[in-house]
């Protein structure tokens, strides 16, 4: 699966269907092409709920620069927030706006967008999904609906002990 250009969403299920036409519509991909962008999250996956968001993660170089390119190009968005996030490794930027009944998450790092936990993340989730079946989908899903974040969800279903987020990584490269 190439999660690196959303046509995947054109023929998709309905929200999928629906979120290509928000992304397109409003063309926020194309607005930050510069900075690599890559839908992230459940949408993509097929196991969103009803209050899935949009994740778009990005790589910038330019702390500012990117702030400016979002101010500009989402500023007038309803319901826009910009706030930066530092964790032990990284600063992020991470801008929210409504958009088409869609909430947009814009998530950006000076980190190149396919060594982001997010997209190492959805590549692995995505072929567990694939190995595992619909009725392992279905759990997950449940486990969302039931208030579990969607790493948490994972190491549930699948019995991880510890952090789901560093467990999933585990997974990379078992499915080459």
């Amino acid at each position: 699966m190439n999660f690196d250009n959303i046509e995947y969403l054109r023929d998709g299920n309905k929200r999928q269907r629906q979120a290509y036409s928000a992304l397109t519509n409003h063309q926020i991909l194309s607005k930050l092409k510069r900075f690599d962008p890559i839908l992230v999250g459940t949408i993509p996956i097929n196991i969103d709920i009803e209050s899935s968001d949009l994740d778009i993660i990005c790589c910038f170089e330019d702390k500012q620069d990117f702030i400016k390119t979002i101010t500009d190009s989402f500023g007038n968005e309803k319901q826009i927030t910009i706030r930066e996030q530092q964790n032990s490794e990284s600063l992020a930027i991470v801008a929210n706006f409504v958009v088409d009944g869609f909430e947009i998450e814009i998530f950006g790092q000076s980190i190149p967008t396919k060594q982001q936990f997010a997209y190492r993340h959805l590549i692995i989730e995505y072929n567990l999904l694939n190995q595992y079946g619909e009725k392992f989908r279905q759990q997950i899903i449940e486990l969302k609906q039931q208030g579990h974040k969607t790493e948490p969800a994972f190491g549930l279903a699948l019995g991880l002990k510890g952090d789901p987020y560093t467990e999933l990584l585990k997974f990379e490269g078992n499915f080459n």
